[in-house]
């Protein structure tokens, strides 16, 4: 016979709810955290490489912005994946046993509104911007300065695929068919 215990199902998932909930929002912090981080590493690979007279210092910023990047995108999705579970599993099994027909509203209420579309594509150009654009200028500008060295080169033109590599990624984790019933 099974012991009697003090904690219930809904309890249970409640305390799951919230344990994903504040995993996503310490994600959320991160992941926005990582924006800043990358402007503040871009300006200053910039200013040293102005204030230096190195074009080749730039070659520092596809590295630097593809782990940037990568961060960013694993925790976005990791984010997205919280609230897939929440609206997906965790909700609906709460309900049924509150004998409702949805728990957390919310989770899936904001998703409605007639701008996400617009604001989705915003993120995508920024994440672009931050994490893709701005290294693969960089080269460029190295590339442009002439004193481009053969083992740099071959180095910069690697920096560039592993750049452009992070952009279809980016753009694949951005769009709303990528194999989920649910776009992030």
């Amino acid at each position: 016979m099974p012991e009697h215990s003090d904690v219930t199902a809904g309890q249970l998932l409640l305390a799951e709810y919230q344990s994903v909930k504040d995993e996503q929002k310490a994600r959320i912090g991160f992941r926005d955290n990582l924006l800043y981080v990358t402007l503040a590493v871009v300006a200053a690979v910039i200013a040293a490489a102005a204030q230096a007279k190195q074009a080749s210092m730039l070659l520092a910023l596809p590295p630097v912005c593809v782990v940037l990047g990568w961060t960013y995108l694993v925790n976005d999705e990791k984010i997205s994946a919280i609230g897939r579970y929440v609206r997906g599993d965790l909700g609906p099994r709460l309900a049924r046993l509150a004998g409702e027909d949805t728990a957390f509203r919310w989770e899936t209420f904001h998703r409605g509104d007639a701008r996400r579309v617009s604001r989705k594509a915003a993120q995508l150009v920024v994440d672009l911007l931050a994490f893709c654009v701005v290294p693969l200028s960089a080269l460029a500008v190295y590339w442009a300065g002439g004193d481009v060295t053969r083992g740099l080169l071959v180095i910069s033109v690697a920096e560039a695929l592993v750049v452009v590599g992070l952009a279809v990624q980016v753009v694949a984790y951005a769009l709303p068919f990528r194999g989920t019933d649910d776009p992030a």
